[in-house]
């Protein structure tokens, strides 16, 4: 899978997402009865105006499934992006920056807030007059989400707005499909970040994203500027009808065609992914109950994601992927809380995956007197993203031989 990142100057962030509006999450496990009453597919994300908002967070009052420990309805920051952007700076401690914009009002000051706590640099988030997104995120006694946002009068980046500076040294920029509800924004993100020199990951964010946006999608794919693609099954469905086809191998195929590295995720069965010819299968972390599958393929992203800044294998970057997946499902909303992520780090350990102190350092079952590895599965060193030395598996590079472990890390 290559080699890791170099070292970042002081402040700059290894990864920047973008994501146009932020968004502030309700969360409610919900009865059946509700679902079949809101408008659209059980299990997608179809956009509602504000009164519809209003009205479906009142209905929620009427059929919650209590959930312990829980609130009836959650409220947090959420979104795509930045659940992955989230899990990255405050989970795995990689230097993460968001772009986008947030509205004037109380529920901005509580995505902003939220995302500080976690570490991630808001200095590309744009405060504007107006609303905040909001998102009604339903979910099922299964598990499964149903999402609603509501973006219309919301405060949102539009493509003249963003420039090169905002992704000024990244190595990788994070895209997903919502970005395709605002003209040329996605294209021109596109272009900017490869100006930088950064890696492109796209999330295709939804299948009611991918009907809609089909054309500008496959365009954009064609174009051989997206280096890492994220599907699940109904995304990879959708991408295929066309073709006549719906496997999601055939879908980590297709995609094969126009990006280096894709993944499809399949739930509870685990992920598929191919980096140039090599493919590989990876089953999902057993004996689990699902609370909110909310955030799971933004979380496996995150980790995935990690595992490719730290120059991991194709393999092990999709067991890094299943372990944050599977943390973000055990409680409600797109996040890891502390107690799910001492869950992540032990499952991280026993599968034998790279797992540094100071990522850690916040579990109390885990915390340990030594600063170096809580686990070191080879000899191979390499320097990581804080410039400290960690370790990865030998499959962890293409060319372990060129590693030279005593070299000055190299300057953006």
């Amino acid at each position: 899978m290559g080699r890791p990142v170099p070292l970042q100057p002081k402040g700059r962030p290894v990864v920047v997402g973008l994501q146009p509006v932020a968004l502030i999450d309700h969360v409610a496990r919900v009865d059946w009865s509700l679902l079949q009453d809101i408008p659209g597919e059980r299990g997608g994300s179809l956009r509602v105006t504000e009164e519809e908002v209003v009205r479906i967070l009142e209905e929620v009052k009427e059929h919650t499934i209590p959930t312990p420990g829980s609130e009836v309805i959650k409220v947090l920051a959420g979104g795509s992006v930045a659940n992955t952007i989230r899990g990255l700076s405050g989970g795995l401690k990689v230097p993460c920056s968001i772009v986008g914009a947030r509205g004037d009002d109380d529920l901005g000051q509580m995505f902003q807030q939220n995302l500080e706590q976690a570490g991630v640099d808001l200095s590309s988030l744009r405060v504007s007059s107006g609303s905040t997104g909001q998102c009604v995120c339903l979910v099922d006694e299964d598990g499964n989400r149903t999402m609603r946002p509501c973006l219309s009068d919301a405060s949102h980046l539009r493509a003249e707005e963003i420039t090169r500076d905002d992704f000024k040294g990244a190595k990788w920029v994070v895209l997903n499909g919502y970005g395709f509800y605002w003209p040329d924004l996605t294209e021109k993100a596109v272009e900017l970040a490869k100006q930088e020199g950064a890696r492109v990951a796209l999330d295709l964010a939804s299948f009611e994203v991918v009907r809609r946006s089909r054309p500008r999608l496959l365009k954009l794919l064609e174009s051989h500027k997206i280096d890492l693609c994220f599907a699940n099954e109904d995304e990879a469905r959708e991408l295929m009808k066309s073709e006549g086809l719906e496997s999601p191998e055939e879908c980590l195929e297709f995609l094969g065609n126009f990006v280096e590295t894709a993944v499809v995720m399949l739930g509870p069965k685990g992920c598929i992914a191919r980096h140039g010819k090599e493919v590989t299968r990876v089953a999902a972390i057993q004996g689990i109950k699902a609370i909110d599958t909310t955030g799971a393929g933004d979380l496996f992203a995150c980790g995935f994601l990690y595992g490719m800044i730290n120059g991991l294998s194709l393999e092990a970057c999709c067991k890094v992927g299943c372990c944050t997946g599977a943390g973000v499902v055990l409680g409600l909303g797109g996040e890891i809380d502390s107690a799910a992520w001492d869950w992540v780090y032990t499952q991280l350990q026993q599968h034998h995956l790279p797992v540094r102190e100071n990522i850690i350092k916040s579990s109390q079952m885990l915390r340990q007197e030594s600063p170096q590895l809580i686990f070191m599965p080879s000899s191979i060193l390499f320097m990581d993203i804080c410039g400290q030395k960690s370790a990865t598996t030998k499959t962890g590079f293409d060319n372990p031989q060129d590693i030279d472990s005593d070299a000055d890390p190299q300057p953006n």
